[in-house]
Parts: structure tokens; C-alpha cells; sequence
């Protein structure tokens, strides 16, 4: 079962999307029970490769109320898990010009968080424009089937 917690919506838009992966995070305990009660955004956040692994960065996690204890910085990078396989197909992927890795959606599946990033190439502004009146054109179809 999948419960997703939270979306990017901004990668959509600005991102066109060529290959997804799930991969696993590293998160604290606090910080567990804030992602499952939906503390999470992942908007103006990026993932990076550094020394061959890959780290989610400036996520912000809202730091959970009922924890006493020691509570972890909100925007910390954060290990994510892939198989070494993966992470060297993406850094090739990467290298290449006008690439880049964005994380697109947070998620549950059973008790584990995973989080879904995507390799994806930057949009023109034809390209945006574009979709904004894809969008529009739906908008409109939807709002005329409902009038029927």
C-alpha cells in the first residue's frame, strides 16, 4: 500500500521528467514520526552526489512536537539509499549538459519512507507555456463534461 505524504509539484512544472527511482532516506527517529504526520516539503529541495553517494538536500523537516530529546536540524542533508548500480548510472546521466536530479515525490510503501527522485532536463519557457495551456484546455473539458 502507498500513502503518498508529499509531491513536488514545482518539478513538474519546471522539469521534464526522463527516468524516475525510488530510494530509501536516512532519517532519525523524531524525524519519522514527523514525515508520517506529513511534516515534510520537499519543494525548494535538490539531491546531490557527493563521494559517490547521494544526499537530499535542504528538505525541511518540521521538528515533532512531542519529542524532549536532542531534535535534529530541519534542513540537514540527508543520506537517500540506492543500489551502487544506480547511483552510478545517474552521476553518468548527470555529467551530461543540461541534466540534473530533482526529488519529486515523498511517500509511504508498507512501514518504510521512500522517496521518489527523477533525472530530468530543464523545460524552455515555450515548453512551460506550453503545458500551461495543455492544463487550461483540460481545465475547461472537465468543466464542460460537468455541465452535461
Amino acid at each position: 500500500m502507498i500513502k503518498q505524504i508529499c509531491a513536488n509539484k514545482k518539478a513538474n512544472f519546471e522539469y521534464e521528467i526522463l527516468k524516475k527511482y525510488e530510494a530509501g532516506i536516512v532519517l532519525e527517529g523524531s524525524e519519522v514520526k514527523s514525515v508520517r504526520s506529513g511534516g515534510i516539503s520537499v519543494t525548494d529541495s535538490y539531491v546531490k552526489i557527493i563521494n559517490g553517494e547521494i544526499f537530499l538536500i535542504n528538505a525541511y523537516i518540521k521538528p515533532y512536537t512531542q519529542s524532549t530529546s536532542f531534535l535534529p536540524d530541519p534542513r540537514k542533508k540527508r543520506k537517500l539509499l540506492l543500489r551502487s548500480e544506480e547511483i552510478e548510472y545517474i552521476s553518468k546521466k548527470v555529467s551530461e549538459k543540461g541534466l540534473t536530479i530533482a526529488p519529486l515525490r515523498v511517500y509511504l510503501k508498507g512501514n518504510f519512507i521512500k522517496v521518489e527522485i527523477g533525472v530530468c532536463r530543464g523545460k524552455k519557457l515555450y515548453d512551460k507555456k506550453a503545458s500551461l495551456k495543455e492544463k487550461a484546455v483540460k481545465r475547461e473539458i472537465e468543466r464542460e463534461i460537468k455541465k452535461i
